[in-house]
C-alpha cells in the first residue's frame, strides 16, 4: 500500500497513533517516520517511540526512523531515548541505535552520532 504523505495523510496517521490497537500505532509510526518532513510530526513520533504499552510500536517506529539514515530521524530517536522513563523502552531505543551494524564503523563507533556531535547538529 502506498503511503499518503499529504497534509491530510499525515493528519490521519497522527490520529491513528492514538488508537488502542498496537498494530495501528505501529503502522502509524512507520508511516510518520517515513515522511520527508518529520518536524511537523515529531511530537507524535516521540509519543510512539515512548509507547510503554507495547515495545513493538517503539521498535517499528525507531527502525523506520533510523532506516532514513539522516540526522532528522536520528534526532527524534535520541530525543526520545534521552527522556524515556520506562527502562524497557529506553533499552529498546538504545538497542536500535547501538546494535545496528549499519550504524557502526570499523572502529565500533557510531559514524552518524560522531558526525552530529562534532558538528553540534544535535545541540
Amino acid at each position: 500500500m502506498k503511503k499518503d504523505f499529504t497534509e491530510q495523510g499525515l493528519r490521519n496517521a497522527t490520529a491513528a497513533a492514538k488508537y488502542l490497537a498496537w498494530s495501528a500505532r505501529a503502522a502509524a509510526g512507520r508511516h510518520l517516520a517515513a515522511a520527508s518532513q518529520i518536524e511537523s510530526v515529531a511530537g507524535a513520533l516521540r509519543r510512539l517511540l515512548l509507547d510503554a504499552q507495547d515495545n513493538g510500536v517503539t521498535s517499528d517506529t525507531a527502525a523506520t526512523l533510523l532506516a532514513r539514515r539522516d540526522l532528522d530521524g536520528l534526532r527524534v530517536v535520541l530525543t526520545a531515548r534521552a527522556v524515556a522513563s520506562d527502562e524497557g523502552t529506553a533499552d529498546q531505543l538504545a538497542a536500535h541505535v547501538d546494535c545496528d551494524p549499519r550504524w557502526s564503523t570499523g572502529q565500533d563507533g557510531n559514524a552518524l552520532i560522531t558526525y552530529a556531535v562534532r558538528n553540534e547538529a544535535l545541540l
